[in-house]
Formats: C-alpha cells, structure tokens, sequence
C-alpha cells in the first residue's frame, strides 16, 4: 500500500514534465519618492501648496505573476495575474486583488496571441510607447484626466504575430449586463473596444489606435471619461537620441446639450541618453477642448499646454533615481493639473480656472 502511494505520488509529479515545459514568474516594481504641487484649489475659493510622500510618480508600483507551459508544436498557455501597489500605505489599486490585469489565453508562434480576463484597455496598453515621459504621473495622461491609462474587465483580446514589421491588436470588454447590452455594472465600464495598428523599425515606430470607451449606461457621455478615440503615434530613433510626438482626437456624442463634446490633444517630446546611466527628457504636451461649457464632471471649452523636463539615473540594471519638474498654463476657463485626476472633488489637484500650476518630484524605482 505504501509503495503504490509513492509511486501514484511519483507519476503526479512527473506527468506534468512529460507533456509540457512550464514555468511562472514573480516580478513587479516598487517606486516612491516625494512630490511638490502649487496652485491646489482648497474647495473655498483660494489655493495651497502641496508637499507629499508618494508611490507612482514615476511609474505604478506592481506584483504579478505570469506563467507559460509548452504545449507543442509552438502553442503556449499563458496567464498573468498584477496588482498595482501603493508603497506608502501598502494597499492595492482600488482594492482589487489584482487591479491591472487577470488573464489566461494561448499563444502561438504562428497564429498570435488570444487571451480573456482584466487587462489594461487598448489605449493604455499602447500610447505610453510613444509618450516621451511613459506616463509618468507628469504626461501624457495629465491633461486629459487619465482617459488614455484606464483598464477594463471582461476583455477577449487578439495580439497577431508581426509580419514585415507590422502587428494588430484588437480588444473587446463586453458590459456582461442583462438590461442593456452596452452597459456595465455601476462603478465599472460598459461595453468598450478597440482596434490598434502597429509598425517597428530600428528606425521609427509609427502606431494607430482606434478605440471606445463606454459609461456603465452605455453611453459616450464625456470626452476624458467615455468617449471614442482616434490616436497616432510616431518614434524617430537615431543614436542617442529619440523624438516622440503624437495626436489625439476625442469624442462623445451622447455629452448632454450645451456642454463640450470634442477635444483635440497634441505632444512633441526627446529623450537625450548622455550616457549608459544617464537620460534626460524634455517634451510639451497641448490639449484644446472643442466649442462647450462645463460643470463639475465636464471640462468646458479651453485649452491647456503643459511642458516637463526629467530625468533618471541608473544605479544597476534594477534601481534608478529620477527627477521631473513640470508647469501647466490653463486659458481662461480651463483647470487641469498636472496630474492626471478629475475636474473637481476631494480627489482632485486642478488649480482654479485659469491659474497655472508648478510641480516636482523627485524618487527611486526598484525592478525585480
């Protein structure tokens, strides 16, 4: 009896490496520092500065785990389960187990990638490549709310192989609601996707983005909240040197009447690798949002221009230090921040309309 449980115990260890080659991996990123904002509205008509300690500024803290086994003939099972992190208070993003992406799927040398869980929406997955600060908490998504670094649940997602330098990649989040096909659960997304075309040389990259992002209602009901998105993207690479520049358009149809339904965003940016250790990074990034008023959720008709200046210096391979400095001019009626955040409420950092706002931050990124 004893024998015949050594061996069933042997044969239940061993089976797995007969048919397949797997393995998982632990990885993530840890990051925070110290933050410097001015020009925040108090909620009572005036303004204060802002000195924080913060986790993210540079990049979202993350663990994850992703894993692969060999399937033969050049099929792979996949999976990855990340969470962001917040170093300076140890929780999770939004309280998920795993905020940024839960997904299994195959994957085929010869066919492409299909794979169903949480992940990053499309745009997310593909603007920070061509964003000069990688969207930092000073970037891309700054000046429009952080419509372009969202994630989405209840994807089904197809990654082709690259051919000739191109690759596609389509999304769809179904709103998985039984009274609207369109509409999602309250807090969450409704029904959105997205299609991505991409091209890779060691001379330039150039990327388009098509996608939409629904309320829980459905609807397209705010330009940097839900709405559709037309991007392009190009990277222009010499030697120690890469220009990044993009263009945005934003849409929402279903905006209620007389508030702002379009918005227009632009940016031009370089990174000047001086060394091995050392980059530096300079880039200015415009949004103008179409003819509209406003109210507390919807931004009105105005135009911001943000310009930043970072840099980062590597210890190891794993560990750098980085530093970025940034100011917004706000027209008129517009209030963006320099962080990517609403409009207003007790979560936001905007200024009062029209006031410009300075900031910094300076930290420490750590990879494994």
């Amino acid at each position: 009896m004893r024998l015949r449980t050594q061996l069933t115990a042997a044969l239940l260890v061993a089976s797995p490496l007969a048919h397949a080659q797997s393995s998982v991996i632990l990885y993530g990123r840890l990051d925070a520092g110290v933050q410097y904002l001015n020009h925040v509205s108090n909620g009572n008509g005036g303004t204060a500065n802002s000195w924080s300690a913060e986790g993210g500024d540079w990049g979202t803290s993350m663990l994850g785990l992703k894993g692969n086994e060999d399937l033969g003939g050049g099929l792979n099972a996949i999976f990855t389960l990340e969470t962001g992190l917040q170093v300076m208070n140890g929780t999770t993003s939004g309280g998920r187990l795993f905020s940024r992406r839960a997904f299994v799927g195959l994957k085929s040398d010869e066919w492409g990638t299909l794979q169903a869980g949480r992940n990053l929406f499309i745009d997310s997955d593909g603007v920070w490549e061509f964003d000069p600060m990688v969207q930092q908490a000073f970037s891309s998504a700054s000046l429009v709310r952080g419509r372009n670094w969202q994630q989405t649940s209840n994807n089904i997602e197809y990654h082709s192989p690259v051919f000739a330098g191109f690759d596609v990649q389509g999304q769809y989040a179904f709103g998985n609601q039984p009274n609207g096909f369109n509409n999602g659960a309250a807090g969450e997304f409704g029904r959105s996707d997205g299609i991505m075309l991409s091209y890779h040389s060691t001379l330039f990259d150039v990327r388009g983005i098509y996608d939409e992002l629904r309320d829980n209602n459905g609807q397209f009901t705010n330009i940097f909240t839900s709405s559709r998105e037309f991007f392009v993207g190009a990277n222009v690479h010499f030697d120690s040197i890469k220009i990044q520049g993009a263009y945005t358009h934003y849409a929402a149809p279903d905006t209620p009447d007389g508030l702002a339904d379009s918005a227009n965003y632009y940016w031009l940016g370089a990174t000047y690798n001086v060394n091995t250790a050392w980059a530096l990074t300079a880039a200015g990034f415009y949004v103008d949002v179409g003819d509209g008023g406003g109210d507390a959720l919807h931004d009105p008709s105005g135009h911001a221009t943000m310009y930043t200046l970072g840099t980062t210096y590597n210890l190891t391979k794993r560990t750098f230090l980085y530093g970025t400095v940034a100011y917004v001019d706000n027209s008129k009626q517009a209030n963006f921040s320099l962080l990517a955040n609403p409009r207003e409420g007790t979560s936001s950092t905007s200024p009062l309309q029209g006031e410009s706002q300075t900031g910094a931050y300076v930290g420490i990124m750590h990879q494994f």
